[in-house]
């Protein structure tokens, strides 16, 4: 049976390009011309999706999904994505709170409407797992954290949670911790006026659904909880962090239940919020390049974490370019930090800066190249160590 579609719009050409392009990618189409009448029609035809402009004569469509809402059955949630005109966060923040999953700006492309409506679906059953299953997770949680800047720490962080996703078939979050200069939204070519965990920090009653509709979807299959637009944000988190820790945790807690992996890219400075992430996790996997100052700086941190108490197998070393020539071998390296460097991954700088500057990761981009072919084989061995202590737990 075909995906039952409503769009909910007063603007008849929008009806027609929508109901056009949905059509043509197999799905039913129910059109409503109001808010009133999109409400009622979402209670009678029971859609699996709803599109919803913001704008409406009558109810606005921020009333109307509230409604919508309102009158759902129990283990019932249609996914709502609004369609707004304004790239504004807190008229994004409103139809989450009204209850909308997520949002898009017109005029808009139509394969970035379909990548949206599609991880949409995804998220609430239909292709996967029916809404309303209960199905368990893996629950665990994986820092990256760059020993230096430039070592690439942020790529791998990228490109093994696709990698993640997209091979073992696991359910993926991508945290961008880098609270003042994250790059997830320029290395994947995203917009400025997406939430970020400012707005799930400072969310008093966060829960599943609302943290859900706080991140983005990205058309690899993972999810994302960006950092601040604006550096100047970063401030609120920390503060709220300081406040109360436990709203950290809270967030990590409920993205354990909500996803197998949730891959968390650290920012290099070792304060309060770098140091709860690394309480939270399974795993620290410390991304270094076989060069003086990283290594002396990778002594500085093992030093760090032993301090902290930090089992010796919970912090693993991940050589980047290791077939680059820096005069230092890896066995040198290795007799340095006196602990064995238990991954390393190839030297491919253009591909991978190539692959940045384009907003197009290489596990998408360039699958058969030989970087992506490391990074899938350190997810393997990532998902194989981390699934099996699961399976004994």
């Amino acid at each position: 049976m075909a995906v039952k579609v409503l769009v909910v719009d007063d603007d008849l050409n929008i009806q027609r390009v929508l109901s056009f392009t949905l059509k043509q990618e197999g799905f039913d189409v129910i059109l409503a011309g109001d808010g009133e009448t999109g409400v009622a029609l979402a209670a009678e035809q029971v859609p699996d999706l709803i599109l919803m402009d913001a704008v409406l004569p009558g109810i606005d469509g921020y009333q109307a999904i509230a409604q919508i809402r309102g009158a759902e059955p129990a283990g019932r949630r249609a996914p709502i994505l609004l369609l707004t005109t304004e790239a504004d966060v807190v008229q994004r923040v409103k139809g989450l709170r009204a209850g909308a999953d997520d949002d898009i700006v017109k005029p808009f492309h139509p394969a970035e409407l379909m990548a949206r409506i599609r991880a949409l679906l995804a998220r609430s059953g239909l292709g996967g797992p029916r809404a309303g299953s209960v199905q368990a997770t893996l629950r665990r949680v994986i820092v990256f954290y760059g020993a230096k800047g430039g070592v690439g720490n942020t790529t791998l962080a990228i490109n093994t949670a696709i990698a993640l996703a997209s091979e073992h078939k696991r359910r993926v979050a991508l945290i961008d911790a880098n609270l003042q200069f994250g790059d997830l939204r320029v290395f994947l070519d995203l917009k400025l006026d997406t939430a970020s965990i400012v707005n799930a920090i400072s969310e008093p009653e966060l829960d599943t659904d609302l943290l859900r509709r706080l991140m983005v979807s990205h058309s690899s299959g993972i999810d994302l909880l960006l950092a601040p637009a604006v550096p100047e944000q970063a401030d609120v988190v920390m503060d709220s962090h300081r406040a109360s820790p436990e709203a950290l945790t809270h967030i990590i807690e409920l993205m354990r239940g909500m996803y197998d992996y949730t891959v968390i890219d650290a920012a290099r400075s070792l304060d309060h919020v770098t140091i709860h992430l690394f309480d939270e996790a399974d795993v620290v996997y410390v991304v270094l390049t076989a060069d003086l100052s990283c290594l002396k700086n990778v002594q500085l941190v093992l030093k760090t974490m032993t301090e902290l108490g930090y089992p010796r197998d919970k912090i693993q070393l991940v050589l980047n370019r290791s077939n680059a020539f820096t005069g230092i071998n890896i066995a040198n390296a290795e007799s340095v930090l006196g602990r064995p460097i238990g991954h390393k991954l190839i030297n491919e700088y253009r591909g991978a800066i190539g692959a940045l500057n384009s907003g197009a990761p290489f596990m998408i981009s360039r699958p058969g190249s030989p970087l992506a072919k490391a990074v899938s084989d350190f997810a393997v061995s990532v998902d194989k160590e981390l699934s099996v202590v699961e399976s004994e737990a």
